[in-house]
């Protein structure tokens, strides 16, 4: 899916894009109710007589469209009756380049799932007007701290390109378990693949894919707040690597042990934040060889 320069945001959301693939559909309303079958067929005819789905030259789309394969449309999202979700994030800094942003506990960076209007990225389009804004790189829901966006599409690779050259420098904190059988620093390496649990991560045999570099800040009795620095960037690493280490990040909800999300349209327990942050980002902008350095201002709980 990608954004159609042709088409505005509406709300702060973009169009996403989906291709005709062959097929035996006779429209594209039909298509669409079986591509996205949690959205029936009286649905998406409301929704392109009310002019939400669109052609590649971004002229709209009546209900009878017939089916053309091969052929691009795009349409906007909808979710219905989405719940605000009660914390606020802090814009850091700001310039014709870059955005960083302290992003609260259960926020996600992006829309998925249920999430659309309430994510970090819908969020600050409405907020700034910035259109073309995107995310430099992504952090967790359940994780707080610094998230940098790139403003200028021209400049979008070679941003990213910071990442996959590991040219940025990330320092995470969080609150876990205190052992006093470990000494810090340590170095801790393994191989991280998906596992069979939805949205976990597990340990494997093989050549280490994953590396993490924990120290001591301060122990509060059984507890202790860490230092973690990725040194590289699987998913979920720090969570999945301090409950290795027997030091599961508190109010982890996916490590050790994934437990049940809550039910449908309920709320998350927002007395009970992950405690993990990304603390500082630091690294040498590409386009203006000026050192960016960002703090997260977020405390964490004991």
């Amino acid at each position: 899916m990608k954004l159609l320069a042709g088409l505005p945001a509406r709300n702060g959301v973009g169009a996403s894009c989906v291709v005709l693939p062959p097929g035996p559909w006779a429209s594209v309303a039909e298509f669409l109710a079986v591509r996205f079958p949690s959205i029936h067929l009286m649905q998406w005819l409301a929704r392109m007589a009310d002019g939400d789905v669109f052609d590649a030259t971004g002229k709209a789309l009546p209900p009878d469209s017939p089916y053309r394969p091969h052929e691009k449309i795009f349409y906007y999202r909808s979710l219905p009756a989405e719940p605000r979700i009660p914390f606020e994030e802090h814009i850091l800094f700001q310039d014709d380049l870059i955005v960083a942003v302290d992003k609260p506990h259960f926020l996600p960076v992006t829309p998925s799932g249920v999430y659309l209007q309430e994510t970090l990225l819908v969020r600050l389009k409405r907020t700034l007007g910035i259109d073309t804004l995107v995310p430099m790189h992504r952090i967790d829901r359940d994780t707080a701290g610094v998230v940098l966006f790139i403003v200028q599409p021209q400049t979008r690779d070679r941003y990213h390109a910071l990442f996959k050259e590991k040219k940025i420098h990330k320092r995470y904190e969080a609150v876990a378990p205190w052992r006093a059988d470990l000494q810090f620093p340590l170095r801790y390496c393994s191989r991280l693949k998906e596992s069979a649990l939805f949205m976990q991560m597990e340990e494997v045999t093989g050549l280490p894919n994953a590396e993490t570099v924990i120290d001591l800040i301060a122990t509060h009795g059984a507890l202790a707040t860490y230092l973690l620095t990725p040194i590289s960037g699987q998913k979920h690493q720090l969570r999945a690597h301090m409950a290795a280490l027997g030091m599961p990040i508190l109010n982890d909800r996916i490590y050790p042990v994934l437990l049940p999300a809550p039910p449908p349209g309920t709320a998350p327990d927002y007395s009970m934040p992950l405690q993990l942050v990304a603390r500082t980002i630091r690294f040498l902008d590409p386009i203006t060889a000026a050192v960016r350095h960002f703090d997260s201002k977020r405390r964490l709980v004991l």
